[in-house]
């Protein structure tokens, strides 16, 4: 039963963060990684699947390797986040909306600024 339950998190939350590459204020990180958790401890089938995508994969096991996001990833998510912020506060006329995704903007921000860089090292090869 325990495997049934974290095995159905595991897919709505690959879900969640599927839709979160495309809506503004859905994030994809968190729910991939929660993906990742569940799928280890259910189905190393799903877990092996998720971790050789091109998508998710490569970032999974940087992750999983350093604790950290590659070079890069964290400008790029910076970047996204303000870009859908920017629209989002762009398109909303009501003021307490507005705030509200301020300080939504502001928490992301601030988890982002405390997220670790790490650049994999060279392949010895």
């Amino acid at each position: 039963m325990r495997r049934v339950i974290l095995l159905s998190i595991g897919m709505l939350a690959l879900a969640l963060g599927t839709l979160g590459i495309f809506l503004p204020l859905l994030p994809t990180t968190p729910f991939v990684l929660l993906a990742a958790w569940c799928f280890a401890r259910s189905s190393p089938a799903f877990h092996h699947w998720l971790y050789q995508r091109s998508v998710f994969g490569p970032l999974l096991r940087h992750w999983e390797q350093h604790r950290a996001l590659p070079p890069g990833a964290k400008r790029r998510a910076v970047a996204m986040i303000l870009l859908s912020f920017g629209v989002s506060l762009w398109w909303v006329d009501t003021g307490w909306i507005r705030l509200l995704l301020l300080i939504l903007l502001a928490g992301l921000l601030l988890m982002m600024w405390r997220l670790p860089v790490r650049a994999a090292p060279p392949d010895p090869r």
